[in-house]
Protein backbone atom coordinates (compact mmCIF):
# COMPACT_ATOMS: atom_id res chain seq x y z
CA UNK A 1 0.00 0.00 0.00
CA UNK A 2 1.48 3.32 -0.92
CA UNK A 3 1.83 6.02 1.67
CA UNK A 4 -0.37 8.65 0.03
CA UNK A 5 -3.17 9.48 2.48
CA UNK A 6 -6.52 7.94 1.50
CA UNK A 7 -9.43 9.81 0.01
CA UNK A 8 -10.84 12.40 2.32
CA UNK A 9 -7.56 13.00 4.18
CA UNK A 10 -5.52 16.13 3.55
CA UNK A 11 -2.26 15.78 1.69
CA UNK A 12 -1.49 19.50 1.84
CA UNK A 13 1.74 18.85 3.76
CA UNK A 14 0.44 21.52 6.14
CA UNK A 15 1.08 19.74 9.40
CA UNK A 16 4.14 21.83 10.15
CA UNK A 17 2.75 24.86 8.35
CA UNK A 18 -0.67 25.10 9.91
CA UNK A 19 0.54 24.12 13.32
CA UNK A 20 1.95 27.63 13.18
CA UNK A 21 -1.69 28.69 13.21
CA UNK A 22 -1.81 27.70 16.87
CA UNK A 23 0.07 30.77 18.01
CA UNK A 24 -1.76 33.03 15.58
CA UNK A 25 -5.16 31.64 16.53
CA UNK A 26 -4.52 32.10 20.23
CA UNK A 27 -3.98 35.81 19.72
CA UNK A 28 -6.90 36.52 17.42
CA UNK A 29 -9.42 38.45 19.49
CA UNK A 30 -13.10 37.81 19.22
CA UNK A 31 -12.89 34.61 17.19
CA UNK A 32 -15.74 32.42 18.30
CA UNK A 33 -15.42 28.67 18.61
CA UNK A 34 -18.70 28.27 16.79
CA UNK A 35 -19.38 29.21 13.19
CA UNK A 36 -22.19 31.74 13.02
CA UNK A 37 -25.07 31.96 10.60
CA UNK A 38 -26.35 29.40 8.10
CA UNK A 39 -23.31 27.16 8.41
CA UNK A 40 -24.15 26.35 12.00
CA UNK A 41 -27.67 25.39 11.10
CA UNK A 42 -26.46 23.27 8.21
CA UNK A 43 -23.91 21.46 10.34
CA UNK A 44 -26.33 20.71 13.16
CA UNK A 45 -29.26 19.60 11.01
CA UNK A 46 -30.72 16.21 11.91
CA UNK A 47 -30.44 13.98 8.82
CA UNK A 48 -32.01 10.93 10.43
CA UNK A 49 -35.02 9.35 8.71
CA UNK A 50 -38.47 10.61 9.60
CA UNK A 51 -41.36 8.21 10.16
CA UNK A 52 -42.36 8.82 6.55
CA UNK A 53 -38.89 7.86 5.30
CA UNK A 54 -38.93 4.74 7.47
CA UNK A 55 -42.17 3.80 5.70
CA UNK A 56 -40.34 3.95 2.36
CA UNK A 57 -41.75 7.29 1.22
CA UNK A 58 -38.55 9.35 1.00
CA UNK A 59 -37.55 11.23 -2.13
CA UNK A 60 -35.28 8.38 -3.23
CA UNK A 61 -37.27 5.45 -1.82
CA UNK A 62 -36.49 2.27 -3.75
CA UNK A 63 -33.47 3.79 -5.49
CA UNK A 64 -30.03 2.20 -5.40
CA UNK A 65 -27.20 4.70 -4.91
CA UNK A 66 -23.48 4.01 -5.26
CA UNK A 67 -20.90 6.41 -3.78
CA UNK A 68 -17.11 6.38 -3.93
CA UNK A 69 -15.07 8.02 -1.19
CA UNK A 70 -17.78 8.09 1.49
CA UNK A 71 -15.85 7.31 4.66
CA UNK A 72 -15.68 11.01 5.60
CA UNK A 73 -16.45 14.54 4.49
CA UNK A 74 -18.74 15.22 1.54
CA UNK A 75 -19.12 11.54 0.66
CA UNK A 76 -20.14 10.60 4.20
CA UNK A 77 -22.67 13.44 4.40
CA UNK A 78 -24.12 12.47 1.03
CA UNK A 79 -24.40 8.77 1.90
CA UNK A 80 -26.33 9.71 5.04
CA UNK A 81 -28.56 12.12 3.13
CA UNK A 82 -29.49 9.60 0.43
CA UNK A 83 -30.19 6.91 3.04
CA UNK A 84 -32.34 9.34 5.02
CA UNK A 85 -34.38 9.87 1.85
CA UNK A 86 -35.07 6.15 1.48
CA UNK A 87 -32.27 5.06 -0.87
CA UNK A 88 -30.25 1.88 -0.47
CA UNK A 89 -26.66 3.06 -0.44
CA UNK A 90 -23.51 1.14 -1.33
CA UNK A 91 -20.31 3.04 -0.73
CA UNK A 92 -16.56 2.52 -0.73
CA UNK A 93 -13.36 3.98 0.64
CA UNK A 94 -9.96 2.72 1.76
CA UNK A 95 -10.36 3.29 5.50
CA UNK A 96 -12.21 0.24 6.73
CA UNK A 97 -12.81 1.39 10.30
CA UNK A 98 -14.35 4.66 9.16
CA UNK A 99 -16.38 2.89 6.50
CA UNK A 100 -17.86 0.48 9.03
CA UNK A 101 -18.64 3.41 11.33
CA UNK A 102 -20.58 5.24 8.60
CA UNK A 103 -22.42 2.02 7.75
CA UNK A 104 -23.43 1.56 11.41
CA UNK A 105 -24.52 5.18 11.74
CA UNK A 106 -26.80 4.94 8.71
CA UNK A 107 -28.36 1.69 9.86
CA UNK A 108 -28.82 2.99 13.41
CA UNK A 109 -30.79 5.91 11.94
CA UNK A 110 -33.09 3.50 10.12
CA UNK A 111 -31.43 3.63 6.70
CA UNK A 112 -29.89 0.94 4.54
CA UNK A 113 -26.21 1.04 3.57
CA UNK A 114 -23.36 -1.32 2.84
CA UNK A 115 -19.66 -0.48 2.97
CA UNK A 116 -17.21 -2.19 0.62
CA UNK A 117 -13.50 -1.51 0.93
CA UNK A 118 -12.18 -0.46 -2.47
CA UNK A 119 -9.39 1.69 -3.86
CA UNK A 120 -10.62 3.71 -6.86
CA UNK A 121 -7.14 3.58 -8.41
CA UNK A 122 -7.47 -0.18 -8.92
CA UNK A 123 -9.71 -1.37 -11.76
CA UNK A 124 -10.41 -4.80 -10.29
CA UNK A 125 -11.44 -3.33 -6.94
CA UNK A 126 -13.76 -0.77 -8.53
CA UNK A 127 -15.35 -3.46 -10.71
CA UNK A 128 -15.88 -5.71 -7.68
CA UNK A 129 -17.33 -2.83 -5.65
CA UNK A 130 -19.89 -1.97 -8.32
CA UNK A 131 -20.77 -5.62 -8.82
CA UNK A 132 -21.27 -6.27 -5.11
CA UNK A 133 -23.54 -3.25 -4.67
CA UNK A 134 -25.66 -4.02 -7.73
CA UNK A 135 -25.95 -7.69 -6.78
CA UNK A 136 -26.95 -6.88 -3.22
CA UNK A 137 -29.55 -4.27 -4.11
CA UNK A 138 -30.70 -5.49 -7.50
CA UNK A 139 -29.36 -2.82 -9.84
CA UNK A 140 -28.24 0.80 -9.90
CA UNK A 141 -30.04 4.11 -10.28
CA UNK A 142 -27.66 6.85 -9.10
CA UNK A 143 -23.87 7.08 -8.75
CA UNK A 144 -21.91 9.76 -6.96
CA UNK A 145 -18.22 9.50 -7.89
CA UNK A 146 -16.63 11.52 -5.14
CA UNK A 147 -13.32 9.96 -4.07
CA UNK A 148 -10.39 12.33 -4.29
CA UNK A 149 -7.14 13.56 -2.75
CA UNK A 150 -5.25 16.84 -2.76
CA UNK A 151 -1.78 18.15 -2.07
CA UNK A 152 0.01 21.48 -2.31
CA UNK A 153 3.41 21.65 -4.00
CA UNK A 154 4.96 23.82 -6.75
CA UNK A 155 4.99 21.97 -10.05
CA UNK A 156 8.75 21.49 -10.41
CA UNK A 157 8.92 20.13 -6.86
CA UNK A 158 6.12 17.65 -7.49
CA UNK A 159 7.43 14.12 -7.87
CA UNK A 160 6.28 11.92 -10.73
CA UNK A 161 4.81 9.53 -8.17
CA UNK A 162 2.77 12.35 -6.59
CA UNK A 163 1.49 13.52 -9.96
CA UNK A 164 0.55 10.00 -10.98
CA UNK A 165 -1.20 9.35 -7.68
CA UNK A 166 -3.41 12.43 -7.74
CA UNK A 167 -4.42 11.90 -11.36
CA UNK A 168 -4.99 8.16 -10.80
CA UNK A 169 -7.17 8.83 -7.78
CA UNK A 170 -9.14 11.86 -8.92
CA UNK A 171 -9.39 11.48 -12.69
CA UNK A 172 -8.75 7.80 -13.42
CA UNK A 173 -10.88 6.89 -10.40
CA UNK A 174 -13.86 8.65 -11.98
CA UNK A 175 -13.21 6.95 -15.33
CA UNK A 176 -13.09 3.51 -13.71
CA UNK A 177 -16.21 4.09 -11.66
CA UNK A 178 -18.18 5.26 -14.69
CA UNK A 179 -16.85 2.44 -16.83
CA UNK A 180 -18.37 -0.15 -14.50
CA UNK A 181 -21.47 1.82 -13.49
CA UNK A 182 -22.75 2.71 -16.95
CA UNK A 183 -23.65 -0.84 -18.13
CA UNK A 184 -25.89 -1.22 -15.07
CA UNK A 185 -27.57 2.13 -15.75
CA UNK A 186 -28.15 1.18 -19.38
CA UNK A 187 -29.69 -2.08 -18.22
CA UNK A 188 -31.89 -0.09 -15.82
CA UNK A 189 -33.11 2.09 -18.66
CA UNK A 190 -31.43 5.26 -17.41
CA UNK A 191 -30.12 6.94 -14.28
CA UNK A 192 -27.89 9.68 -12.95
CA UNK A 193 -24.14 10.05 -12.44
CA UNK A 194 -22.68 12.97 -10.51
CA UNK A 195 -18.92 13.44 -10.24
CA UNK A 196 -17.03 15.65 -7.81
CA UNK A 197 -14.80 18.16 -9.55
CA UNK A 198 -13.87 21.33 -7.66
CA UNK A 199 -14.17 25.09 -7.83
CA UNK A 200 -10.36 24.79 -7.73
CA UNK A 201 -10.53 23.59 -11.33
CA UNK A 202 -11.88 27.00 -12.32
CA UNK A 203 -10.22 29.28 -9.76
CA UNK A 204 -6.77 27.74 -9.73
CA UNK A 205 -4.42 28.29 -6.80
CA UNK A 206 -0.62 28.34 -6.74
CA UNK A 207 1.02 24.97 -6.07
CA UNK A 208 -2.06 23.04 -7.18
CA UNK A 209 -1.21 22.06 -10.76
CA UNK A 210 -1.80 18.35 -10.17
CA UNK A 211 -5.07 18.92 -8.36
CA UNK A 212 -6.41 21.42 -10.90
CA UNK A 213 -5.43 19.20 -13.82
CA UNK A 214 -7.13 16.16 -12.33
CA UNK A 215 -10.32 18.04 -11.46
CA UNK A 216 -10.44 19.73 -14.87
CA UNK A 217 -10.09 16.29 -16.40
CA UNK A 218 -13.20 15.15 -14.56
CA UNK A 219 -15.21 17.92 -16.19
CA UNK A 220 -13.99 16.79 -19.62
CA UNK A 221 -15.00 13.19 -18.90
CA UNK A 222 -18.42 14.33 -17.70
CA UNK A 223 -19.14 16.45 -20.77
CA UNK A 224 -18.13 13.80 -23.27
CA UNK A 225 -19.86 10.95 -21.46
CA UNK A 226 -23.06 13.00 -21.16
CA UNK A 227 -23.18 13.06 -24.98
CA UNK A 228 -22.40 9.36 -25.24
CA UNK A 229 -25.17 8.18 -22.94
CA UNK A 230 -27.95 10.75 -23.08
CA UNK A 231 -29.83 8.58 -25.56
CA UNK A 232 -29.83 5.83 -22.91
CA UNK A 233 -31.57 8.12 -20.44
CA UNK A 234 -28.44 8.67 -18.36
CA UNK A 235 -27.73 12.19 -17.09
CA UNK A 236 -24.12 12.96 -16.14
CA UNK A 237 -23.07 16.15 -14.36
CA UNK A 238 -20.20 17.50 -12.28
CA UNK A 239 -20.54 19.28 -8.96
CA UNK A 240 -17.82 21.82 -8.12
CA UNK A 241 -17.69 22.33 -4.36
CA UNK A 242 -15.94 25.30 -2.90
CA UNK A 243 -13.68 24.83 0.11
CA UNK A 244 -15.65 22.65 2.51
CA UNK A 245 -15.05 21.94 6.18
CA UNK A 246 -13.82 18.36 5.81
CA UNK A 247 -10.68 16.38 6.71
CA UNK A 248 -9.42 17.08 3.18
CA UNK A 249 -8.58 20.67 4.16
CA UNK A 250 -8.11 20.30 7.91
CA UNK A 251 -4.82 18.74 8.99
CA UNK A 252 -4.98 16.45 12.02
CA UNK A 253 -3.95 17.84 15.40
CA UNK A 254 -5.76 21.16 15.35
CA UNK A 255 -8.28 21.72 18.10
CA UNK A 256 -11.81 22.75 17.18
CA UNK A 257 -11.20 26.25 18.51
CA UNK A 258 -8.04 26.66 16.44
CA UNK A 259 -9.76 25.41 13.30
CA UNK A 260 -12.73 27.70 13.84
CA UNK A 261 -10.34 30.63 14.21
CA UNK A 262 -8.67 29.85 10.91
CA UNK A 263 -11.99 29.40 9.11
CA UNK A 264 -13.34 32.66 10.48
CA UNK A 265 -10.28 34.53 9.21
CA UNK A 266 -10.17 32.68 5.89
CA UNK A 267 -13.79 32.87 4.78
CA UNK A 268 -14.29 36.63 4.30
CA UNK A 269 -11.03 36.87 2.35
CA UNK A 270 -11.68 33.97 -0.03
CA UNK A 271 -15.42 33.53 -0.52
CA UNK A 272 -16.62 36.88 -1.86
CA UNK A 273 -20.27 35.88 -1.79
CA UNK A 274 -21.18 33.98 1.38
CA UNK A 275 -17.85 34.68 3.13
CA UNK A 276 -17.43 31.26 4.76
CA UNK A 277 -16.52 27.66 4.05
CA UNK A 278 -19.26 25.22 3.09
CA UNK A 279 -20.56 22.53 5.40
CA UNK A 280 -20.54 18.95 3.99
CA UNK A 281 -24.33 18.77 4.32
CA UNK A 282 -24.67 21.75 2.00
CA UNK A 283 -22.76 19.96 -0.77
CA UNK A 284 -24.77 16.81 -0.08
CA UNK A 285 -27.99 18.79 -0.54
CA UNK A 286 -26.76 19.96 -3.94
CA UNK A 287 -25.88 16.42 -5.00
CA UNK A 288 -29.31 15.12 -4.00
CA UNK A 289 -30.91 17.97 -5.90
CA UNK A 290 -28.96 17.19 -9.06
CA UNK A 291 -29.84 13.51 -8.71
CA UNK A 292 -33.56 14.24 -8.43
CA UNK A 293 -36.10 14.42 -11.22
CA UNK A 294 -36.30 18.18 -10.73
CA UNK A 295 -33.15 18.45 -12.86
CA UNK A 296 -34.36 16.03 -15.54
CA UNK A 297 -33.11 18.19 -18.43
CA UNK A 298 -29.64 18.89 -17.04
CA UNK A 299 -26.70 16.89 -18.36
CA UNK A 300 -23.09 17.63 -19.28
CA UNK A 301 -23.08 20.54 -16.83
CA UNK A 302 -20.56 21.72 -14.23
CA UNK A 303 -22.40 23.16 -11.25
CA UNK A 304 -20.44 25.38 -8.85
CA UNK A 305 -21.55 25.12 -5.22
CA UNK A 306 -18.92 27.43 -3.82
CA UNK A 307 -20.52 30.38 -2.07
CA UNK A 308 -19.51 32.69 -4.92
CA UNK A 309 -15.79 31.83 -4.97
CA UNK A 310 -15.52 31.49 -8.74
CA UNK A 311 -17.65 34.58 -9.35
CA UNK A 312 -14.64 36.76 -8.64
CA UNK A 313 -11.83 37.69 -6.33
CA UNK A 314 -8.29 36.44 -5.82
CA UNK A 315 -7.20 33.83 -3.30
CA UNK A 316 -5.89 35.61 -0.20
CA UNK A 317 -4.16 34.03 2.76
CA UNK A 318 -5.15 35.50 6.15
CA UNK A 319 -2.55 37.59 7.96
CA UNK A 320 -0.96 35.85 10.90
CA UNK A 321 -1.42 32.34 9.49
CA UNK A 322 1.64 30.73 7.82
CA UNK A 323 1.12 29.75 4.21
CA UNK A 324 1.50 26.23 2.78
CA UNK A 325 4.34 25.59 0.29
CA UNK A 326 4.09 27.56 -2.93
CA UNK A 327 1.25 29.86 -1.83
Amino acid sequence: MNTTPPEGRSTFRRRGVLHGVLAGAAGVAGLSAAQAGPAAAAGSRDTGPTAQRRAGKGRFAGKVVLITGATSGIGRATAKAFAAEGARVGFCGRRTELGRTVEREIRAAGGEASYVRADVREADQVAEFVERVTQRYGGLDIAFNNAGIEFSRPLHETSVAEWDDITRTNERGVFLAMKYEIPHLIERGGGVIICTSSSGAERVRPAHAGYAASKRGIEGIVRSAALDYGAHGIRINAVLPGTTDTPLVRPPGLSDDQWQAFKKAWGPLNVPGLRRMAEPTEIADAVLGLASDRFSFMTGASVAVDGGSTAGGAMVWPDGFPKPPGQ
